[in-house]
């Protein structure tokens, strides 16, 4: 009877405690969210800077007093520019290039520079002219392979042109400085070494177009008109540093228990 009532006893208190143990919280916390790594894009906006080579020509025609024809010059013009540029991309998937797509985008820039060049008219009349500061507003247009950008850009181009003209035997001369609009186009390559920071190679090909530039005093008083015709070439390297797009909210951690 008491062997009887010693194993009923062990065999409740062994139900008790387990029913104990099932009602204790549970030790095992909530899953640790781990964030995906970030997928690059080119969207963004993004400030950098360029250094390159610059070289053109200077096509002169000039008029007398009358408006009649006198001759023509010509003059190559080089230097050194430099400067710094703002813009913002945005891409568009669709291509079946994995993470790349479409890149389009607006970009501003403005360089200072050495570029200038030398003439001779008449043999006597020392011709220089020289471009000081240049800037532009364009489109860009390429084509992203992930990290890799291959694109187009065009648009308005801007620039500061001084002309001189002195005469050698006299001493006198004339100087004015123009500003002009024209346009400009060309293309590069650009590479994202991570996910802000990106380098560049660009070529483009400028167009002021043609503007009046009146020699007096280097001409002894005689007023000659110089039709000036101003393009240029460049190439340039450069980097660009892009600010990262706000990051989507993180989605609700849901567990199972």
């Amino acid at each position: 009877m008491i062997c009887k009532f010693l194993i009923s006893t062990a065999t409740f208190l062994g139900l008790v405690a387990s029913a104990a143990a099932a009602d204790l919280p549970a030790e095992k916390g909530p899953p640790v969210y781990a964030p995906p790594p970030p997928v690059f894009s080119w969207t963004g906006v993004y400030i950098g800077g360029q250094v390159g080579y610059e070289w053109g020509s200077s096509s002169n025609t000039y008029f007398g007093p009358l408006g009649g024809f006198i001759g023509v010059g010509h003059h190559n013009d080089q230097g050194i520019v430099g400067g710094g540029h703002v813009g913002y991309n945005y891409e568009l998937g669709g291509l079946g290039l994995g993470t790349g797509g479409f890149v389009v985008g607006v970009e501003g820039d403005a360089n200072g520079s050495s570029y200038d060049g030398s003439g001779l008219l008449a043999g006597i009349i020392g011709r220089h002219d020289s471009t000081e500061f240049d800037g532009s507003i364009r489109g860009r247009v390429g084509i992203a392979f992930d990290r890799a950008l291959i694109y187009g850009t065009g648009g308005v181009a801007f620039g500061s042109i001084r002309n001189t003209a002195t005469n050698f035997n006299t001493g006198g001369f004339d100087s004015a400085t123009t500003g002009r609009v024209g346009w400009t186009v060309g293309g590069g390559v650009e590479y994202a070494i991570d996910n802000n920071w990106s380098v560049r190679v660009e070529y483009r090909y400028t167009d002021y177009g043609t503007f009046g530039f009146n020699l007096l005093n280097a001409t002894g008083g005689t007023l000659v008109t110089d039709r000036v015709h101003d393009t240029d070439n460049r190439v340039q390297a450069g980097f660009s540093y892009k600010f990262d797009e706000a990051p989507p909210p993180a989605p609700p951690v849901v567990s199972k228990y």
